[in-house]
């Protein structure tokens, strides 16, 4: 089936769940076998693009004949127009929106929620039942009259600056599409990597109510903070936990230790930050870096 790939049009990078409790997955590794005769994922069909010299957003979205904002989407790190040379960004095979399925629905649902044909949402990732992340192309709109859908939070967002340790550290891996090193797949990254030795006291970046105090699969120990206006702070792979469900902290209160629990991105220590915002589609990994101030 020929699907007319240069009328998609990008929404925005969703990565949810009821809670969203996943945050780094390569995506072949979390969907069945494609069937034979079908063409890959769009998820495993990404690209690179090394900057050059006089290379733009604008330039290599041409090249690539998707719009600018889906490098950026695909590429935090080029908001602003901040082009790097010689830095590789992550190239989508077209313009879309990828999505997490939520555990209460599948992704036939997925296709009504964005009025697209299941058979075209099916082929375009691989043929693949019951994933957990989908490719959701805009395949019904003019090139004219494009248009996005955001995520709509369910309140206004509140100011939230803060950082999570005591002190600025290196960020080991940062927000948005990256690549497994060690398999080449790519993979979204709702958060960053915050590099500090095992034990680190860990700092609520405000004030909030503790809504998660647990072990969560590849987070491994997890402290969820709630905070005003609908957005959320993220803690994983800690070491040890100081608060309890419930509990209200302060800005600034020890609320764990770094530690190397859960599914860790890299062996060396370091605590996996987020911040998210509520959504219609549930809690929205957001880029922590506009958030992260000490």
């Amino acid at each position: 089936m020929t699907v007319c790939y240069r009328l998609l049009f990008l929404c925005i990078s969703i990565v949810t769940s009821t809670l969203g409790l996943i945050h780094t997955s390569p995506y072949s590794a979390l969907a069945q076998q494609t069937i034979t005769g079908c063409q890959s994922s769009a998820l495993e069909r990404f690209g690179r693009h090394k900057i050059a010299p006089g290379d733009t957003v604008e330039s290599i979205a041409q090249r690539y004949n998707l719009t600018p904002a889906t490098i950026i989407a695909m590429n935090p790190t080029l908001r602003n127009n901040k082009v790097t040379i010689g830095r590789e960004i992550q190239i989508p095979p077209y313009n879309g929106i990828v999505v997490e399925v939520p555990p209460s629905q599948n992704w036939r649902q997925i296709a009504a929620k964005y009025k697209i044909r299941p058979d075209v949402l099916f082929e375009v990732n691989g043929c693949q039942k019951n994933s957990r992340f989908v490719f959701v192309p805009e395949v019904k709109r003019s090139p004219n009259r494009p248009i996005t859908e955001s995520v709509t939070p369910t309140s206004t967002p509140s100011k939230l600056a803060g950082y999570p340790l005591a002190e600025v550290v290196t960020v080991a891996l940062p927000y948005g599409w990256q690549t497994n090193p060690t398999n080449g797949k790519v993979f979204f990254h709702s958060g960053v990597d915050l590099l500090a030795a095992k034990g680190t006291p860990v700092e609520a970046i405000a004030d909030g109510t503790v809504a998660f105090a647990s072990e969560q699969g590849t987070y491994g120990n997890l402290v969820i903070i709630n905070h005003s206006g609908g957005l959320q702070s993220r803690y994983a792979h800690l070491e040890n936990i100081k608060v309890d469900l419930g509990q209200q902290v302060n800005k600034g209160d020890i609320v764990a230790t770094v530690g190397t629990t859960g599914t860790p991105t890299t062996n060396q220590p370091h605590l996996h930050f987020e911040v998210r915002s509520s959504s219609s589609l549930g809690w929205a990994a957001q880029d922590p870096r506009k958030y992260l101030q000490q």
